[in-house]
């Protein structure tokens, strides 16, 4: 399953016995991104780094990302089209991310996680998404938000509960938005009143993705009203607290065997223990996460474009017209070699943010346009295969038409394309005060 057998940066440590093993390990980018699991590599002789190619990877995400093609490949494919047109994720897909290790991805091992990094994540949800976007988007909140919130800010006690279920059967959701909370995604409503040694939560939730299948949610909800944004707390919530109820799933354009429903919240009792990090952190931490859950998506995005790629380049050589095949003409290869170029380029912005949030360099810029131009990419890409598919393409027989409605949701969720473009343009203009 690519799954490591020891912490990263002791299989570093090890393979840097020698000077050779060490080049070999963690030359170039791969050594300094080995140096931030460990300090102590700067006691082994090295040769002097050589720049690496942005999209060089460690051996053990090349083989997570093996491991998840393979995944994708073997147990998501035969299922695709018809989860899709049910609109229901199948349970032995999800049961079989858990067994592949695949949930987990960056959480210690010590909680039964591998230990993994966060490109390693975005590998796993690229390569998920070249053949199902839905169960990507599953993927990718359970392991760069779900699972980071738990690992990143929680109590010891809440860590021990929840982090060895998250790695290996307890698919997490996250819940923020709301009817008059969605770019203003601080404006929310729901309320966490103090009962005692509890809270009580009351408010409705909407747009709740991994809801349907989730035995876990971390909940939003302002414990201090009065203090405006700066009350709003984060809660670890299970599925089966006594008030809190999931609603019918949505009927959506695309991504659809991922759930997406309202969770409502009725007086929900949770122990003041629930709380995940501080008291009215709540904003602050969900910033950050998003931040780099956009990233994620960049990588849903870029995985979806080469989906939509890998299911087209063969059809152009073997159809033929006119006795030449379709790649042959030079209209449709200048077609092919510009998709190609706009996906490399995203795919680089994708890769270069998960680097940064590894080395904790500030990626809310990088993150924002990783998604943005992800996304126009991926909607571009599926649209002109369809177009290069011709008729078939407009069929449910090659599987395109498919990923060009799974595209347009990248415009929407984790930010808008506006709110990117808002995020990038303030950022750029601070420099220049």
């Amino acid at each position: 399953t690519g799954r490591p057998k020891s912490s990263w940066a002791t299989m570093l440590l090890q393979r840097a016995t020698s000077a050779r093993a060490a080049r070999r390990v963690v030359s170039g980018a791969a050594r300094l991104r080995a140096q931030c699991y460990s300090t102590s590599l700067a006691d082994v002789e090295l040769a002097a780094p050589q720049p690496a190619p942005l999209c060089a990877l460690l051996e053990e995400e090349q083989a997570m990302a093996e491991a998840a093609s393979r995944f994708a490949r073997e147990r998501v494919g035969p299922v695709v089209q018809s989860m899709d047109e049910a609109g229901k994720m199948e349970a032995d897909v999800i049961d079989g991310l858990f067994e592949h290790g695949l949930m987990g991805i960056e959480i210690a091992e010590e909680h039964g996680g591998c230990g993994a990094t966060f490109t390693a994540a975005c590998l796993v949800v690229e390569e998920l998404a070249k053949v199902d976007p839905a169960v990507s988007v599953m993927v990718d909140i359970h392991n760069t938000i779900i699972n980071n919130c738990v690992s990143r800010w929680a109590s010891p006690e809440l860590q021990r509960e929840w982090l060895p279920r998250l790695a290996s059967d307890t698919l997490g959701s996250f819940c923020l938005s709301e009817a008059g909370s969605g770019s203003d995604a601080f404006a929310l409503r729901c309320a966490a009143r103090r009962d005692g040694d509890d809270y009580l939560l009351s408010g409705e939730k909407l747009w709740i993705s991994n809801s349907a299948e989730a035995g876990v949610f971390l909940v939003m909800a302002n414990a201090a009203p009065e203090k405006g944004h700066r009350g709003i707390t984060c809660f670890v919530v299970p599925r089966e607290a006594a008030g809190l109820r999931v609603g019918p799933k949505e009927d959506k354009l695309g991504i659809r065997a991922s759930s997406t429903c309202p969770v409502l919240l009725d007086d929900v009792r949770v122990p003041a223990s629930a709380v995940l990090g501080e008291v009215g952190a709540g904003y602050r931490y969900a910033i950050e996460i998003l931040n780099e859950g956009r990233v994620g998506i960049g990588a849903q995005m870029v995985g979806l474009a080469q989906g939509a790629l890998d299911r087209t380049l063969p059809y152009l050589h073997e159809r033929r017209q006119f006795g030449t095949p379709l790649i042959e003409f030079q209209a449709v290869a200048h077609e092919v070699a510009d998709l190609t170029a706009e996906l490399h380029a995203a795919r680089l912005l994708v890769y270069d943010a998960a680097r940064r949030q590894e080395t904790g360099t500030p990626l809310v810029k990088e993150a924002a346009m990783a998604k943005l131009i992800a996304s126009r990419v991926a909607e571009k890409t599926a649209s002109k295969c369809i177009e290069l598919l011709g008729g078939v393409g407009f069929t449910k027989e090659y599987g395109v038409e498919k990923l060009y409605r799974d595209a347009k949701i990248g415009a929407i969720y984790e930010g808008t394309s506006n709110i990117q473009l808002n995020t990038i343009a303030k950022l750029v203009s601070a420099q220049y005060k």
